[in-house]
């Protein structure tokens, strides 16, 4: 059995104050992607921050970003639609114009920290659409059981491509699920049939949902969006011990990494429009 490793190494929220190995440009990115891709990570989830180091949807840093992670390595792209929650969502959506292999669709509005990740269902909807036409593949971010209910809407009206759904079971963010192995089963339990799915476990539990999540049959996610810390009370230095980690686990449990080429087959993954 083969399991799909996605390094995402920036995220929304974390500083260079918070973990100054935490990369915010694009040739930092590019870098990380690099060290984790040799290390074995498939898929690359990608946030964008401008010159001051804060989240943007600026499409020429995307591109920028884009262009040199590809001159480093073959790893597949995801960029993320999610950006900032600052950002206002059209402009966010805008990202999947260029065309990644896949885009992160968010499928609802909900509180997040102090402050509310807003994401309308007409607009939802259109993104959808959009995603669709152009073969961009929807990495489905569900925050609470709810949003399980609504991408399956999505679906259920022609705008998701069922073979297979693709999902990311997200904990410990404030306004979604708690980080417990309780509310991962319950998720798990209900996805539909033949789905693919990972676990993103955020905060100080990231390593034992990690492994819950690889011995119930998932994929796994590592990066300093996820967690700052590589143990207890220390900072991790940089993306690829994180990544290293995580394909160690996955290896101690008698899991063979899947490369590119094999995550590609087992995402089902399209060619994307011309």
């Amino acid at each position: 059995m083969s399991v799909v490793i996605t390094v995402a190494p920036t995220g929304p929220i974390a500083s260079k104050e918070d973990n100054p190995h935490l990369p915010t440009q694009p040739e930092e990115i590019a870098d990380a992607v690099a060290g984790a891709h040799a290390a074995g990570a498939a898929v690359a989830h990608i946030h964008l921050r401008d010159a001051a180091h804060r989240p943007t949807a600026d499409p020429a840093i995307a591109r920028r970003t884009m262009d040199l992670i590809a001159e480093r390595c073959p790893i597949l792209v995801q960029l993320s639609t999610g950006v900032g929650l600052s950002v206002p969502f059209e402009e966010r959506a805008a990202l999947v114009e260029l065309r990644p292999r896949m885009a992160t669709l968010n499928p609802c509005t909900m509180s997040f920290g102090a402050g509310e990740f807003r994401n309308p269902p007409a607009q939802v909807r259109r993104l959808a659409a959009r995603m669709r036409e152009l073969g961009v593949k929807p990495e489905l971010e569900i925050y609470d059981t709810g949003h399980l209910d609504a991408c399956l809407r999505l679906r259920d009206e022609g705008l998701l491509d069922d073979e297979p759904l693709q999902f990311s079971i997200v904990l410990g963010v404030a306004g979604g699920m708690a980080a417990t192995p309780d509310n991962l089963l319950t998720l798990v339990r209900r996805l539909p049939e033949n789905a693919v799915w990972q676990v993103i476990a955020v905060g100080r539990r990231n390593l034992e949902l990690t492994a819950i999540a690889l011995a119930l049959g998932g994929n796994a996610r590592a990066g300093l969006e996820d967690t700052l810390h590589l143990r207890k009370g220390g900072l991790s230095p940089g993306n690829l011990p994180l990544v290293e980690r995580t394909v160690a686990l996955a290896r101690s449990l008698d899991l063979q990494i899947a490369g590119v080429e094999e995550t590609t087959s087992l995402l089902g993954l399209g060619t994307v429009a011309a």
